[in-house]
């Protein structure tokens, strides 16, 4: 099956992403966004394969490790730079 676009094929495959998500949340990982399997995989396996069929992305995405997607989000946490919001637009 071919793909016009990679938004075209994150759409059809946003089901599985969305389950993957709803059972880490049923074992209280509710931080992880559908976004973040996809990056997490993206930026890693799917970097160094090609060809991929989508029934092998999406066993890619339901066998992602939870330690695995824990750790992806949590580094990308950590490079957002956070900064006290000392702006005085608020009721005093």
């Amino acid at each position: 099956m071919e793909f016009k676009s990679l938004s075209e094929l994150y759409s059809r495959i946003r089901p599985a992403l969305i389950s993957k998500t709803n059972d880490l949340k049923r074992i209280g990982i509710n931080y992880v966004k559908e976004e973040d399997v996809w990056n997490c995989l993206k930026e890693t396996k799917w970097l160094r394969t090609s060809n991929l069929s989508l029934s092998e992305m999406v066993n890619d995405i339901f066998n992602l490790n939870n330690d695995t997607i824990e750790k992806y989000v949590r580094s990308k946490m950590n490079n957002i730079a956070r900064e006290v919001n000392l702006t005085e637009d608020f009721p005093a």
